[in-house]
């Protein structure tokens, strides 16, 4: 009993190892073509490093599901709205391709409705009130702006100060039961938008 149990497992460990899914050595993995990016275990130099890195998060709120995933542009001391992003003008928060935010149900942003799907983020920055646009337009690149015809909803939103943050970044300073604040850091200037869902 006890050399068939070992031939078991023997058999089954050798079946593991050459695993043509998950073996690099294979003949047809992607590695060997050239046509997939570096693996996450390559070491890359630091010129190759994105200058806005890939991030996301996600938050579930009751029953709903709110992910959102985008690049990080960094303030590196520069001025950020009203010079580097112009006041008055549409533009995507993020970098690369544009921020994305998807609802795994109906919701209300700022009271208004937003009907359950995936969407692009833009806004159109001033000193005392930002417009946020969700755009229908969700796989694009953070420029240009897909129109207004796109436009899934639309929303003022007044900004307030906060602490710096170099990196761009979107967090959920608050959740709780059905309700949600999510919030748009950048230098000192936080944009907070509120969420409920049904």
């Amino acid at each position: 009993m006890r050399i068939a149990i070992i031939v078991a497992l023997i058999t089954i460990a050798s079946a593991c190892q050459r695993d043509p899914v998950h073996d690099p050595t294979t003949a047809d993995s992607p590695k060997s073509t050239g046509a997939a990016p570096a693996a996450s275990t390559d070491i890359i130099p630091p010129e190759q490093v994105a200058k806005s890195q890939l991030a996301g998060v996600s938050q579930r709120v009751a029953n709903t599901d709110i992910t959102i995933t985008y690049s990080r542009p960094v303030a590196r001391g520069r001025a950020l709205f009203g010079a580097l992003v112009p006041y008055n003008e549409v533009w995507n928060p993020g970098a690369d391709q544009a921020t994305a935010i998807a609802f795994s149900r109906d919701v209300q942003v700022n009271a208004a409705p937003l009907a359950a799907g995936k969407y692009s983020l833009w806004s159109i920055p001033r000193p005392e009130t930002w417009t946020m646009i969700f755009s229908k337009a969700a796989d694009v690149y953070h420029t240009p702006y897909p129109g207004e015809a796109q436009d899934a909803l639309r929303l003022d939103v007044r900004p307030e100060p906060g602490p710096h943050m170099e990196a761009l970044t979107f967090y959920f300073p608050t959740v709780e039961g059905k309700d949600a604040t999510l919030r748009l850091h950048w230098g000192e200037t936080m944009v907070p938008l509120s969420i409920r869902v049904p």
